[in-house]
């Protein structure tokens, strides 16, 4: 016995320092971007995850949406480019969805109506718009930025190779968080059917189910008064979205807009940011578009502290690819009521802690960037 003791304390020493390093080795993310820029939503959500402690970005892969493929890319690569982490890679998909396309949009529009944003594909920006657009463009014309063209280059492999060779790289360990159209998640999966096998998670920003209004209205909420079940993400590419939910994922979040209508960006928390000084808060400072619910950001916030979720459900999705009126509409069963065609399960989030949330993101913006 005298001799197991020894034996003991040092096998117990080894567990606890094997255990320790698990929980200081920082969580891998791949994140998957409609990345239209400067700022925005998008690129502010990709910061978070940049700014946030023990977190790894492995990369970002971007698609079409808020804007075409090409222009968002080269806003992700100027972005990294002023905060000093030229060091993560950046990888582009296609420039147009599976199936849809700007064309089939106005057919679909001369018989249904008019939908309220087509990001990419908008015709004409309002004339009291907030955030500055281009007029718009073809896929191949990157305007020139506010932000100053970039130097760093995208890498040459395809952003749906991308995201299969970093996760078979890291089976098991890398999060997914996908906060724009599923264009190149859907590609990954056909070029690779293991792929959500060797995923740890995936978290998904699209889909509505029935948002409602703060008191005293918003412009973000009334625009799902008659159409409750259409929402932006899901609708530029209803085919991929679709391929992906139909997927068996380890662990699927849903975060839909139904809980960011509460939310608001205002101008008070971006002039906060920038008295930190740091080159993420002069970004900001430039660039932050104030005035907008916390749309991907509420993703990226959830996935880096699931404690601010306030209400989920668990539910089967769909989407809606039947090219009718409801063409790209969120699709939601109980459990057991789905008509069993591949429908998967996901936690489906209704309400968050709103403070809590714009607190999360004004302190990783004020913090000092990781270094690589």
């Amino acid at each position: 016995m005298p001799r197991l003791i020894p034996l003991l304390a040092s096998l117990g020493l080894s567990l606890l320092t094997a255990n320790a390093a698990a929980a200081e080795s920082p969580r891998q993310v791949i994140i998957d971007q409609d990345a239209f820029g400067p700022a925005t939503s998008n690129l502010q959500a990709v910061l978070m995850a940049i700014q946030a402690p023990n977190v790894k970005v492995l990369g970002i892969t971007v698609e079409s949406g808020d804007g075409w493929c090409r222009e968002n890319t080269q806003h992700t690569l100027r972005m990294l480019e002023l905060i000093g982490r030229t060091d993560i890679p950046v990888a582009a998909g296609p420039d147009l969805p599976l199936l849809n396309t700007p064309q089939a949009t106005k057919l679909w529009e001369a018989r249904y109506g008019k939908l309220a944003y087509k990001g990419a594909w908008t015709e004409a920006w309002p004339k009291n718009s907030v955030v500055p657009r281009s007029p718009p463009h073809a896929a191949d014309v990157v305007p020139p930025m506010a932000e100053g063209a970039p130097k760093l280059k995208a890498r040459p492999e395809a952003a749906a190779d991308f995201l299969v060779q970093t996760v078979r790289a890291h089976p098991h360990q890398v999060s997914i968080v996908a906060l724009g159209p599923l264009t190149n998640l859907a590609l990954a999966v056909k070029l690779d059917p293991e792929l959500p096998s060797l995923v740890k998670e995936l978290v998904v920003m699209g889909g509505s189910f029935s948002p409602q209004p703060p008191p005293g209205g918003s412009p973000f909420a009334s625009e799902y008064a008659n159409t409750p079940r259409l929402e932006f993400n899901f609708r530029f590419d209803p085919e991929a979205a679709s391929i992906v939910l139909h997927q068996h994922w380890p662990q699927l979040t849903l975060v839909p807009v139904d809980p960011t209508t509460t939310t608001y960006l205002g101008q008070s928390t971006l002039d906060s940011i920038g008295k930190a000084g740091t080159p993420v808060a002069r970004y900001l400072q430039r660039y932050g578009q104030a005035g907008y619910p916390l749309w991907d950001e509420m993703a990226m916030g959830l996935w880096l502290d699931p404690t601010l979720v306030r209400q989920q459900r668990t539910l089967s999705v769909d989407v809606d690819t039947d090219h009718g009126a409801g063409y790209g509409n969120t699709l939601s069963w109980n459990p057991g009521l789905n008509p069993g065609l591949g429908e998967t399960q996901a936690k489906v989030v209704f309400k968050v802690n709103d403070a809590a949330m714009l607190q999360q993101f004004s302190r990783l913006m004020q913090a000092p960037t990781p270094r690589p």
